[in-house]
Order: structure tokens, then sequence, then C-alpha cells
């Protein structure tokens, strides 16, 4: 018996020590990731520095010295820089489209627009430096706008397109970690009528005015006992911004009078996905659909009354409207198609078809002429879209991310290349690649105005794909 005791008594101070040795670790780690985000940081200042005073200086030099320089200590309040007086004068281009959010106006990965499918001499028309976070780029105007972690800041960002240049940046103090895929905020902003809707991981969301970044007004999404890590993009829904914190009392869903912030309504108590909430029209009926932790659901624009339902457990891709009445859905484990019918005022869905032939872990399908066409699990496939049977699969991507244009697949590699596939049921067919950014690449791309611009955790860049 005593020698059981000790034998307790020495497991009892092994797992003691085990947990001391775990909390150091992890205060080790998150140290070490504080250091890297400062020194990014630092750099990132140095470099705007030095650009700032060679103002006729477009495309970057990466290799610039970065000497110590202490970020501002903004307050959380609010803060904006402008360097738009000091970006080089740009060729006059009538802007005639926008990338307003996540995968787009519609948020379904499509550029309507024509683009350059002929990419032997393809190189980066500008690179710069920028900060940590997997949040995507917008544009509007000939100004692409994203967030990024900057030191102990997240800081909504304006660039020009066309040039690179920084033209203002509004910072707060917030620094979210996750263990697994490391700091920074995760959820793309949104831009319509001149104003930037930006959320960061910890649930800041503002409005900023899109031409000089000054403040309209903030809340956090959170309250105290939910998690941070938010990585949905706030959704734009009349004169409301729809975003999803997720939890009960109602307010797993929260509508934001998007002039003055205040809750203009909330609904469910679901927890939350990784999923950015879309507004289509699925069986004649306009409607926001939003991926929730265990379901998916259609709601009312108006109100968030709940219109329809369908059990769903994976929540790592966009869903994705492939008819009038159909959406698919995917995930690591597998894909599923709804058919959403309408009976009176009452909206049901029914399960069309399963498959394992396109999992999107990370990344989010396209639809195109009757077919699907995603990365299953880093490998690019295509499905039918009629009964999710497989028409082809090839080529390895990685964690990339899929748009459509002109009848091709722009491809942007976990690697950080561009490539371009056409779009084709008949077989896989790579007709382009080159590099875009340095480093593990899970942001979406965006197009605006045949523009790429592509972005990760370290570096943007842009490339001219308009026809000729």
């Amino acid at each position: 018996m005593r020698m059981l005791r000790l034998l307790g008594k020495a497991a009892l101070v092994l797992s003691a020590l085990a947990l001391v040795v775990y909390f150091a670790m992890e205060q080790i780690t998150r140290w070490q990731t504080m250091k890297r985000l400062e020194e990014q940081a630092n750099a990132i200042a140095a470099h705007r520095e030095a650009q700032r005073a060679a103002p006729n200086q477009a495309a970057v030099d990466t290799s610039l010295p970065a000497p110590p320089v202490t970020p501002s200590g903004t307050p959380a309040a609010t803060s904006a820089t402008t360097d738009a007086a000091n970006a080089p004068a740009a060729p006059a281009i009538a802007w005639t489209t926008t990338w307003s959010g996540f995968r787009g106006a519609r948020r379904d990965g499509r550029y309507a627009g024509p683009i350059l499918t002929n990419w032997k001499a393809l190189q980066p028309l500008w690179t710069q430096p920028i900060g940590r976070g997997y949040a995507s780029v917008v544009a509007a105007n000939g100004r692409a706008f994203t967030i990024e972690q900057r030191g102990v800041q997240e800081v909504a960002v304006a660039y020009d397109v066309l040039t690179g240049r920084e033209l203002w940046t509004n910072g707060w103090n917030a620094v979210y970690i996750h263990d697994g895929g490391g700091p920074g905020p995760r959820a793309t902003p949104v831009v319509d009528d001149g104003t930037v809707f930006v959320l960061g991981a910890t649930g800041e969301l503002r409005a900023l005015d899109a031409s000089t970044g000054t403040l309209r007004w903030r809340t956090n999404i959170l309250d105290r006992n939910q998690d941070p890590g938010i990585a949905t993009s706030p959704l734009i829904v009349g004169n409301t911004v729809v975003t999803l914190p997720g939890g009960g009392d109602g307010k797993s869903i929260v509508a934001y009078d998007r002039a003055t912030g205040r809750v203009a309504w909330s609904a469910l108590d679901d927890e939350p996905s990784f999923v950015s909430p879309v507004r289509v029209t699925l069986a004649g009926v306009d409607q926001i659909v939003a991926v929730l932790d265990n379901r998916i659901v259609g709601l009312s624009t108006d109100r968030g009354t709940l219109l329809w339902e369908s059990a769903w457990s994976g929540h790592a891709a966009q869903p994705v409207i492939i008819g009038d009445n159909r959406i698919f859905l995917s995930s690591g484990s597998s894909g599923l198609a709804l058919e959403i019918s309408r009976e009176g005022d009452r909206l049901t869905a029914r399960e069309l078809w399963r498959t394992i032939r396109m999992k999107n872990n990370i990344s989010s399908s396209v639809y195109h002429d009757g077919f699907i066409y995603g990365l299953d699990m880093g490998i690019l496939a295509c499905i039918d879209a009629a009964n999710g049977e497989l028409k082809w699969k090839a080529g390895r991507y990685g964690d990339g991310q899929t748009l459509l244009a002109s009848g091709h697949l722009v491809i942007t590699t976990g690697e950080g290349e561009v490539v371009l596939v056409r779009a084709t049921p008949d077989g896989h067919q790579e007709l382009g690649r080159t590099k875009a950014v340095e480093g593990r690449t899970l942001n979406h791309p965006a197009l605006v105005d045949g523009f790429l611009v592509v972005r990760n955790g370290a570096e943007m860049a842009a490339f001219d794909l308009r026809a000729k």
C-alpha cells in the first residue's frame, strides 16, 4: 500500500511538473511570437519611411534595411495616418468594378470581366511587405483594403492598386495568437459606398472612411465570455452590417446599423463557424445563408427570421450556389448538395447528393457551366454539379485558393504561386504559373478591373491581368 501511495504521489508530482513545463513553453512560444511581430512591425515602419522619402518609387525593394523603429502607441479608441499626399502619380484608370467582399461582391469567387490568359511573361506589377494575418483584400475605386497584425496592433490599411503605396492606416491595440494558425486577424473587410467595415480577431468592428481611414464608429461584437478568433467577414445587407459572433441569448448572428453601429437585430443561439455569411436568392427568395457550428440556415434579410435549415457539421468552405435553388457545401471530409424548395411562405431543404470527391479543407470551390471546381485536399478537381460525380482530379496546389475568370481558374498555391488553369470538364490543363509572394499563403486573392492582388502574412503583390 505504501508503494502505491508513493507511486500516486510521484504521478501527481510528475503531472504538476508537466503542467508547469507546458505553461512555461506556452509563455516562451508567445514571447517568441510577440518578438517576431515587433521585428516585422519595425521592418514595415522602416520600409514605409524609406518609401515616403522616394515618392516616385512605385515598385518595392523588399531588401531595404530595417533599423529599429517603434510603432506609434496609438490608443485603442482610434488612430489614423494618411500617406496619400506622398503617393506617386499613377496613370488615370476608369475604375468600373469592385471586389467589395470576401471572394468578391457576391462572395462566389467569380470575376465577370475578361483577363489576360497568356502568362508567358507575367511578372508582378509591384510587391509590398505587410503584416501578419489571414484576411483577404477588397478593392474599390483603385484602392485595396485589408487588415494586418503589426506588433501589438491590428491595423486596417488602404493601398493604391496601381503602385502598392500605403495610403492610410487605422490601428488599435489587439493581439490574437492561435496555437496552430499563428497570429493576426482573419476576417476580410467589406467596402461599400465609401465605407470600409473591418473586423478584428478579438471582435473589434470599425466603420472607416474609405478615402481617409477616419473612424466613423466602432463596437465590439464579442462579450467577455466569448472566445476570440473571429474569422467571418461582415456582410452588408441593406442598411445593416451582419456579423456572426456566435453564442446564446439570440445573438449568434447580429446585424448593426451601418450608419451608427447600433444593434439592428439579432437571431439564433448557435456557436459560430469559420464561414462568412452570404446574401443569395434561392427558390426565388432573397436571403442570408449562414453556416453555423452544426447546421446551415437561411434567414430573412430584414430581421434574421429562420426560413430553412439543414444539419451540417463541416464548416471550412464557403457555400457555392449551383442553380436557382441549389447550394453546395464542402469540408475536409465530404461535400453535400441541397435543394431549397418553396411551398407558399415556407422553405425546406432537401439533400440531393453527397460526395467525397470534393473535400475543401481550407479553400472554397467555384461553379462554372454546370461543374464545380475546387481543391480536394490540395488537389484540383472537377465534379458534375448535377450528381457530384468526379470528372477529373490532377495538379497539387496545397492549401491554395481558387477564383474563376474568363472561363479559367486563377489559383494561388499554398506556397505563394499564382497558376492559370482552364475551367473545363475535359481534363486538367495548366496554362501558366509564376511566383507571387514568399512563404505560406492561405489568404484569398482579389481581382478588380483586371488587377490581381495576392497577399499572405508577410508580403503582398499585384499583377496586371487586363486583357490586351
